[in-house]
């Protein structure tokens, strides 16, 4: 899978660059995505603007990041999604599940503010604990 890897201060901004996302790419989108868990900056923007379908199996992997990066107290944001992959996404019930935006601008807004809560609940536990 060719991707374009855009590396910020605070996240990473990862754009394939394929037209779709079949079920055979799964293993490999997990092996591109789960290593950020490990590093320094973990959070992801993960532009689809470019994705025009992609298949059940790669939405289920989608859903499965996403509470992968919450569990792990990091940001996992899906930004530009086309028609069609909003409309799988929302046929199979995952759409609600994902943290999603319209535009990358808005998606690193969304991983700034979660920064930030993550912050005050670290010194809430700190005060509290």
């Amino acid at each position: 899978m060719n991707v374009k890897i855009d590396t910020k201060e605070k996240f990473t901004v990862i754009t394939p660059e394929e037209m779709k996302l079949s079920a055979n790419m799964t293993e490999e989108l997990k092996d591109l995505l789960l290593p950020y868990l490990q590093k320094d900056i973990p959070h992801i923007v993960f532009n689809m603007s470019s994705i025009s379908s992609i298949d059940e199996q790669v939405a289920q992997t989608l859903q499965s990041l996403q509470q992968q990066f919450n569990e792990a107290n990091c940001s996992f944001v899906v930004c530009c999604l086309q028609n069609a992959v909003e409309k799988l996404l929302d046929e199979k019930e995952i759409l609600e599940t994902l943290n999603i935006t319209p535009t990358e601008s808005e998606a690193w807004d969304i991983v700034q503010m979660e920064e930030i809560e993550r912050e005050l609940w670290d010194e809430d536990s700190i005060d509290n604990g």
